[in-house]
């Protein structure tokens, strides 16, 4: 009878990323978000076409280059795995632009706050995502058969999606239903405040509820993607980085 077993090697050992490329990599991602709040969403404006055509040519350029240096620096295997997992986060991002655009429609978002809500959403989404990777890639280490795991869980929530019924309205749906159940709820906005105070009384504003809304999408985003990226590669490095450009 024959046994196979994998026995995963350390991260460092296969890809050569050290914990200072680990905190460095972090740094600069949280960099890019710093740039981002002063140069967009500090003052909020409705971005034109060629604005956002112009951005999204520099972030997918960038990580199109990044992925020729992993392939450059590590090897190719690597640096497809790299580019296989880009294009899966990427779609799936795509796929979480849509929904959240449902959500802001639904909470009646000004299109000159959109900027704000979408980045605080990436930003939730890169965190939940960031301990989905540390988490999985503990259990690949230790239980090989964790894949299966996965697997079925894609095939649940797959099937979910394809059979759930019309009434799935992120931003009218249970959740939110619960919270404005518990929270004092302003009817209108007050610019891009979370919070405001009238008769002495503290409100949340809509878009408060809009990012708690995103906030828990992101969730069952993060639940779906990061076992799908997992099939394609082990290297958490590269799943962090992947999901990072992607989002």
């Amino acid at each position: 009878t024959l046994v196979f077993r994998r026995t995963p090697k350390p991260l460092e050992a296969r890809v050569g990323v050290t914990p200072l490329i680990w905190i460095i990599t972090i740094a600069i991602t949280i960099a890019f978000f710093v740039f981002e709040f002063f140069a967009h969403v500090r003052k909020p404006h409705e971005p034109t076409v060629g604005e956002s055509a112009r951005w999204s040519a520099f972030y997918i350029g960038l990580a199109l280059l990044f992925g020729v240096g992993i392939g450059v620096v590590s090897g190719w295997t690597f640096g497809g795995e790299y580019f296989a997992g880009y294009l899966t986060e990427k779609a799936l991002s795509i796929d979480n632009l849509f929904v959240f655009l449902i959500i802001m429609t639904g909470f009646a978002v000004p299109k000159k706050y959109q900027q704000k809500v979408l980045m605080i959403g990436i930003v939730i989404a890169l965190i939940l995502r960031g301990a989905f990777i540390a988490i999985g890639a503990g259990l690949i280490a230790n239980f090989s058969w964790i894949f299966y795991l996965f697997g079925a869980l894609l095939l649940v929530l797959a099937y979910r999606q394809a059979f759930a019924g019309d009434d799935h309205d992120p931003a009218n749906g249970r959740f939110m239903t619960f919270v404005r159940r518990h929270l004092p709820v302003s009817d209108a906005y007050d610019g891009d405040s979370l919070t405001v105070v009238k008769d002495g009384r503290r409100f949340v504003t809509p878009m408060f509820l809009t990012i708690v809304a995103i906030g828990f999408i992101d969730l069952i985003f993060a639940v779906d993607s990061i076992p799908a990226i997992y099939g394609l590669t082990e290297e958490a490095y590269i799943v962090f980085t992947a999901n990072a450009f992607a989002l």
